[in-house]
């Protein structure tokens, strides 16, 4: 029978997304792994595969189309046998939210000129919300046997299961799902600002041109929002020098300029942090409602300013990479950050991030914590200043300030003091990093 194809849930958060573009057309052939679609998350652009193989039959929802809801069908795959004649007087309308059909007295619907087909079956949850990734045709043939999908192992794209996954699978016993606990109570409301009707009226008499918010800058709101109001922010300040880190870094991109690598200060920074979070493991920690994981590997996010945002890709394991190795994976990020093109994996996780505005000309600022990260490392310019040496005497330095935004949930004030005074200690003396 003909397949719905879905919109996929293409990272955790997802709720809907732009269809920005197909890449196939009705008519077409596809196999598993195919790519079918280019589909705009709230933080990049993705390239979406075909889970079966067959002939698309039908495209329900056309390139450009934004705000679709995840499982709304976008188009109908055809198997072997079957027509565009099948799908084309009862392919559903791509209405993300459908008004219910009209029942007549005994509770049926209203017939509208035939039978509809059958749908697939929603996406599958296991007992505690985790979604299931299944195709449509897999989720059918499932309902049909009575298969239960959190007992079948997927070997489609990323885990999915696909349809000879569940054609072989057999009936096993479903086990009962845990009796709920109560539901805790709502929390209070937090406090909102004006809503856009009073906002506009402010500004009645005011020329202005609106803009409408897109999914990164909803969700760079939603998320900021969170952090502000639900993470108890302290903040801890340190000055820096670091004549030694420059004349050190003038000295290797002398000798790595053969192999056309020229390491940054924030390559240094970044191998600092990574560094101290070895050397402070406590501090390596992020909170997870009821408790907190401190984690192994020193994963660093980095913010990078994008057109209409930001990302904060993460350089997993930082601590044990080189500097040049730090230097071209961040460059590589970065460049494919400013095009969306990182993958979820890449801008998910880690434990710290930096976010640095020297370059900007900022002296110091308080960077906003990435939940649910423990701490967050604000960055500011090197700028000469008189400073008081080891012997008494004033000298001009340059001095960078930096300000941790620390989790008072995950690290205490001694403890980030001791994480940033590793930071600062690795930083005066950059030779010790590479030993």
């Amino acid at each position: 029978m003909p397949t719905e194809i879905l919109m996929p849930a293409l990272s955790p958060t997802m709720e809907e997304g732009t269809l920005a573009k197909w890449l196939v057309a009705e008519g077409d052939s596809v196999a598993a792994g195919d790519l079918l679609a280019e589909i705009e998350t709230d933080k990049a652009t993705m390239e979406f595969e075909a889970v079966d193989e067959g002939v698309i039959g039908k495209i329900l929802v056309p390139a450009g189309t934004d705000g679709v809801k995840v499982n709304t069908p976008i188009a109908v795959l055809l198997e072997d046998g079957e027509s565009a004649g099948d799908i084309s007087d009862e392919a559903p309308a791509p209405n993300p939210a459908p008004e219910a059909a009209p029942a007549d007295a005994g509770g049926k619907a209203a017939p509208d000129g035939g039978p509809a087909p059958a749908a697939a079956p929603p996406a599958p949850t296991t007992v505690d919300g985790t979604r299931i990734f299944a195709s449509p045709l897999a989720r059918l043939i499932a309902a049909d046997k009575g298969l239960d999908l959190a007992q079948i192992t997927g070997t489609g794209p990323r885990g999915r299961i696909v349809k000879a996954d569940v054609e072989g699978a057999s009936v096993a016993p479903t086990p009962k799902a845990e009796t709920a606990a109560p539901a805790a109570p709502a929390p209070a409301a937090m406090p909102a600002g004006p809503g856009t009707d009073a906002v506009m009226a402010i500004y009645a008499d005011r020329a202005y041109s609106e803009l409408p918010l897109d999914g990164m800058r909803k969700t760079i709101a939603a998320r900021l929002t969170e952090a502000k109001q639900t993470i108890p922010h302290f903040y801890l300040r340190r000055d820096i020098r670091i004549d030694d880190l420059l004349a050190f870094r003038g000295q290797l991109n002398k000798q790595l300029e053969k192999r056309g690598v020229k390491l940054s200060v924030n390559d240094f920074i970044i191998k600092a942090c990574a560094l101290a979070l070895q050397q402070v493991p406590a501090a390596n920690a992020v909170w997870a409602g009821d408790r907190i994981l401190e984690l192994k590997p020193s994963d660093v996010a980095v913010a990078v300013a994008i057109e209409g945002g930001l990302f904060t890709p993460v350089l997993r394991d930082a601590d044990t990479k080189s500097l040049s190795q730090l230097s071209a994976e961040m460059k590589d990020l970065a460049t494919r950050a400013r095009d969306r093109k990182l993958a979820p994996h890449e801008y998910q996780g880690g434990s710290f991030a930096i976010s640095n505005l020297g370059m900007f000309g900022i002296d110091n600022f308080d960077a906003v914590i990435n939940p649910p990260h423990g701490a967050i490392l604000a960055v500011g310019a090197g700028v000469k200043k008189p400073v008081v040496n080891a012997e008494g005497q004033i000298e001009v330095a340059t001095v960078m300030s930096v300000t941790l935004s620390v989790d008072h949930r995950v690290i205490d004030g001694a403890l980030g003091a001791e994480l940033l005074a590793a930071i600062k200690d690795n930083l005066e003396n950059p030779l010790a990093m590479l030993a």
